[in-house]
C-alpha cells in the first residue's frame, strides 16, 4: 500500500507541473496577442514558430491628389495637341499657308511622342511618376508660351509654333504612360482599372475640349493668338501642381504594390517573349493610330462635303464625350468581374467596323451620319483603352 501511494503521490505531482507550465505558456500568448511586440506577429505568436510579422496594408487619401494631378496633365497636353486641328482653316489663312501644313502641328507632335516613349520607359522605371509628372510640366510650359512667341511675332511664326508643339509632343508620354504606374504603386487591385480609366480617359478629353472650344475662341484669324494665349496660361497653371506630387506611399497598398520591379532589360526581354502580350500590342496601337488621325484630321475629312469647322467640332466632341461615358460605366463593371479578354473580343470588331462605316458617313452630306457612328466608335474605343492597359499589366 506505501508503495501504491508513493507512485500515486509522483503522478500527481507530475501532472501538476505540466499544468502548470501549460498555464503559463497560455498566459505568456495572452501577453503576445493583448501587446504583440517586435518579437511576435500578428497573430501572438512567436516569430519562431510563425516566421516574419505579415504586412497590414492600407491606401491613403492622398493618392487622389496624385490622381487629379494626372487627369489635369492629360487633359492639357491633349488640348495642346489639338489646339489648331479643329480650326485648321482659320489657322491656314492666320499663318498665310495651307490646311494641310497645319496638319503638319498634329502629326509632328505624335512624332515626337514616338520619339521620347523609349525616355519614358526609362524615367518611369527608375524615377517614378513623380519625376515623369515633373518632365512634362516642364516641357508643356515651355513650350506653350514658345507658340505664343510665334503666334505673336510680325509675320507670325509658323516654325516657332512648330517646335512648341514639337516640345509639347515630347511632353505628352510621360504623362498618358503614367496611369497604370501610379494606379499600382497607390491604389488596392479593387480601384485599379477605375483609376487607370480615369487618368487614361482624361487624355482624349482634353481633345473634346479642343474640338468643342477652340472653333469658339479662333472663328477668325486674328483669335489664333488671343486663343493660343488663352491656353498657355492654362497649361501654366495646370502644371503648377506637379510639383508637390509624393514619389511613393509611405508604406504599401497591397502585396503587388510591394514587389520591387524587374530591371528594365530583363522586362523588356521578357516583353518580347509574351506572345499574348504582342498579341494585344498590335491591334491596340494601330488602333490609337487609327484614333489619333481620325482627331486629327476629321474637320479636312467632312471640310469637302460642306460641313462647317463647328459641325466638325461638335462630331470630334461626340467622338470623346460617348467614350467617356461609356468608360465610366464599364470600367467598374470590367473593376469587379475581371473579364478582360471577351471584352477585349467584342469591342475590337465594332471598332473596325466602325472605321469601315466611317468611310461612306461624309457622302450622305448629312451630319446624322457622322455624329451616329463617332459616337459608336468612341464609346467601343474609350471601354477598351483601360481594358486593354490592365490586361497588359495583367
Amino acid at each position: 500500500m506505501t508503495r501504491r501511494s508513493s507512485r500515486e503521490e509522483q503522478l500527481y505531482l507530475l501532472t501538476y507541473d505540466v499544468d502548470r507550465t501549460a498555464e503559463a505558456s497560455m498566459e505568456d500568448d495572452c501577453r503576445h496577442i493583448a501587446s504583440p511586440g517586435q518579437d511576435s506577429n500578428i497573430d501572438g505568436l512567436p516569430d519562431d514558430q510563425a516566421g516574419q510579422t505579415p504586412p497590414v496594408y492600407r491606401v491613403y487619401k492622398r493618392r487622389w491628389f496624385g490622381l487629379m494631378q494626372l487627369v489635369l496633365m492629360n487633359i492639357i497636353v491633349s488640348w495642346d495637341w489639338l489646339s489648331y486641328s479643329p480650326v485648321a482653316n482659320t489657322a491656314a489663312t492666320y499663318f498665310s499657308t495651307t490646311s494641310s501644313v497645319i496638319n503638319w502641328l498634329s502629326t509632328a507632335f505624335l512624332f515626337a511622342f514616338v520619339t521620347a516613349s523609349p525616355l519614358t520607359i526609362y524615367v518611369l522605371h527608375t524615377g517614378g511618376t513623380r519625376l515623369a509628372l515633373i518632365t512634362s510640366a516642364l516641357l508643356i510650359l515651355i513650350g506653350n508660351w514658345i507658340r505664343y512667341a510665334g503666334t505673336r511675332a510680325s509675320p507670325p511664326s509658323f516654325l516657332a509654333v512648330m517646335f512648341g508643339q514639337i516640345l509639347i509632343g515630347l511632353a505628352q508620354p510621360f504623362v498618358l504612360s503614367a496611369p497604370t504606374h501610379y494606379s499600382s504603386l497607390w491604389f488596392s487591385p479593387q480601384g485599379r482599372v477605375s483609376a487607370t480609366a480615369i487618368a487614361s480617359l482624361a487624355n482624349p478629353f482634353g481633345g473634346a475640349l479642343a474640338q468643342l472650344i477652340n472653333p469658339f475662341l479662333a472663328s477668325q484669324p486674328k483669335q489664333i493668338h488671343p486663343m493660343t494665349l488663352y491656353i498657355a496660361l492654362i497649361s501654366s497653371f495646370a502644371t503648377i501642381p506637379s510639383l508637390f506630387i509624393p514619389s511613393s506611399p509611405p508604406t504599401p497598398v497591397s502585396a503587388s504594390s510591394s514587389q520591387k520591379p524587374l530591371p528594365l532589360k530583363t522586362t523588356l526581354h521578357l516583353l518580347s517573349r509574351n506572345k499574348n502580350y504582342i498579341l494585344l500590342l498590335i491591334p491596340f496601337a494601330i488602333y490609337v493610330g487609327l484614333f489619333n488621325a481620325i482627331s486629327s484630321l476629321l474637320t479636312q475629312i467632312l471640310t469637302p462635303y460642306n460641313f462647317s469647322e463647328d459641325q466638325s467640332g461638335i462630331a470630334g466632341a461626340l467622338l470623346i464625350l460617348v467614350g467617356l461615358l461609356a468608360a465610366a460605366i464599364s470600367s467598374p463593371i470590367i473593376d469587379r468581374s475581371k473579364r478582360y479578354l471577351p471584352l477585349i473580343r467584342t469591342l475590337v470588331p465594332v471598332i473596325a467596323l466602325s472605321y469601315l462605316a466611317f468611310i461612306w458617313a461624309p457622302g450622305t452630306r448629312t451630319v446624322v451620319a457622322p455624329y451616329i457612328i463617332s459616337a459608336i466608335l468612341g464609346a467601343a474605343s474609350f471601354s477598351l483603352v483601360p481594358v486593354a492597359l490592365e490586361w497588359a499589366v495583367e
